[in-house]
């Protein structure tokens, strides 16, 4: 047993899920340059948090999703099948799916997310509002294999990921998600799937470093997150938010830098700063149509429509299964 998997042992850590995020931030945090996952920033504040930053006026990718929805929902509505579920990995607030439910037939919803206690207070709202959607919450990491609700087994599946979380993937997960996405929705099934665009670098660094500090309280909540459920002694102060582009990669990248020379311990184990060292806690890849289209052909889809602003900044897909 390594020194981690005993400091594991010796935790006695509540439940599976936390024993997981332990194990992994533990992981990731020993590794050079230090990572931790983005997965991880969403508990219920974490998701409030990313709620307040799409509605910042920097953050162009959540109206400009909106827009697209609302101005091509008729068209998206024609594709998809009557009586369907819809799917949505990583569920998130409402706004989105409420614009695919008023346009389309729908016979039941399963969001899907893991943070449990958001999934729930989100899901009570759209049963008022859509009494006869049946409607099957799954608190599950999305980037891992589960199984849909035995309600939904003989309906169509049509998937749904808008935000363009899979640009926080890299090419090799976003395809393997994609795949695993497949396999859970099953033969014939759909997928309409939101991806951000390449586009002026001052618009993607002012997006994720906002001027009200909203983007770097939710980076550092990771870091409360780790204090508060595993025990962790980070000082917050001594870290700051920053985001880049590296336009090689064609990615945004988010650190948290540490300010000064520093130890922080996480269940047993301690973990050494220099100053200006970083943890690197998310990317987000920006695609072009065609870039995408290859991504999604390599994990077995086929694009069947492609949608985007007047602007060219954003864009929705619709994917089929490549039988």
């Amino acid at each position: 047993m390594n020194v981690h998997a005993s400091a594991l042992a010796e935790a006695h850590l509540p439940d599976e899920q936390t024993t997981a995020f332990a194990r992994e931030a533990i992981k990731d945090l020993s590794q050079q340059p230090k990572t931790l996952s983005p997965k991880y920033f969403y508990d219920a504040t974490g998701s409030e948090l990313f709620e307040a930053i799409t509605r910042l006026p920097e953050y162009y990718p959540t109206r400009t999703e909106l827009s697209i929805l609302k101005d091509r929902g008729s068209e998206i509505a024609k594709i998809i099948p009557e009586h369907a579920a819809l799917v949505e990995f990583g569920a998130g607030a409402t706004t989105k799916v409420r614009l695919l439910l008023n346009q389309c037939r729908f016979a039941a919803y399963v969001p899907v997310d893991i943070s449990g206690d958001f999934l729930k207070a989100q899901a009570n709202g759209l049963k008022r509002d859509f009494p006869s959607l049946g409607i099957y919450p799954v608190t599950a990491d999305f980037t891992t294999p589960f199984e849909l609700p035995r309600a939904v087994a003989s309906m169509p599946k049509v998937g749904f990921f808008p935000g363009s979380t899979i640009g926080n993937f890299e090419p090799h997960e976003a395809q393997a998600f994609l795949k695993s996405a497949r396999a859970i929705l099953g033969r014939g099934a759909q997928m309409i799937i939101g991806a951000d665009l390449e586009k002026d670098e001052r618009v993607l660094f002012d997006a994720y470093n906002d001027a009200a500090g909203v983007t770097a309280r939710f980076n550092l909540n990771v870091l409360v997150r780790i204090n508060r459920e595993l025990g962790g002694n980070f000082d917050l102060s001594a870290f700051t938010h920053r985001a880049i582009y590296n336009r090689e990669r064609h990615r945004i990248e988010m650190h948290l830098f540490s300010k000064k020379s520093q130890t922080v311990r996480l269940l047993g184990t301690s973990f050494s700063f220099r100053p200006g060292e970083s943890i690197h806690t998310e990317n987000s890849y920006k695609y072009s149509i065609e870039r995408f289209a290859a991504l999604a052909q390599g994990a077995g889809w086929r694009v069947r429509e492609s949608w985007t602003d007047a602007a060219k900044m954003f864009s929705v897909h619709a994917l089929e299964v490549a039988e």
